[in-house]
């Protein structure tokens, strides 16, 4: 299982990421551009020592990423999704998608997943931030799928 991170925008959400998929044992990829300099001081004070171990793969965009991925389930997370996180069904090998933080992703890259999910949340809400959505993904994922580390 992966992480996509679509032109992320925030330095300390990414950073968080970073952590996460340290703690869990899962790599991520970041498609560029991002809304800041790689390193940024705010990523390794977010994912502080944790940034070492976790794979970290950075793409020169979205076509770039998409030909890293070959036959993998790119599993897209929108707030414009209609089926729940909760009721579908993950695979070990998926690639979860989270578009960047002020904008989601384009009509073509949405296009191109194979699953669009939302997490379900109070409708007088407009969104989670973004290493928040992330981990419930993630962590459901893995749960699912009996990966979660031990």
């Amino acid at each position: 299982m992966r992480i996509a991170l679509f032109e992320p925008e925030i330095a300390g959400n990414v950073g968080a990421v970073l952590r996460l998929g340290a703690c869990l044992g899962v790599a991520v990829d970041l498609i560029e551009p991002m809304g800041f300099e790689w390193d940024d001081k705010r990523v390794r004070r977010t994912a502080m020592d944790y940034i070492d171990h976790v794979e970290i793969a950075r793409h020169a965009g979205f076509a770039a990423f998409q030909a890293t991925i070959g036959a993998q389930r790119l599993v897209l997370f929108t707030t414009k999704g209609l089926r729940s996180a909760y009721d579908f069904a993950f695979s070990a090998d998926d690639v979860l998608l989270f578009g960047k933080e002020s904008a989601g992703v384009p009509p073509a890259a949405a296009d191109a997943c194979q699953a669009r999910l939302r997490i379900p949340m109070r409708p007088e809400v407009r969104s989670m931030n973004l290493a928040m959505s992330t981990a419930l993904a993630v962590g459901e994922a893995l749960r699912q799928t009996a990966t979660l580390p031990g």
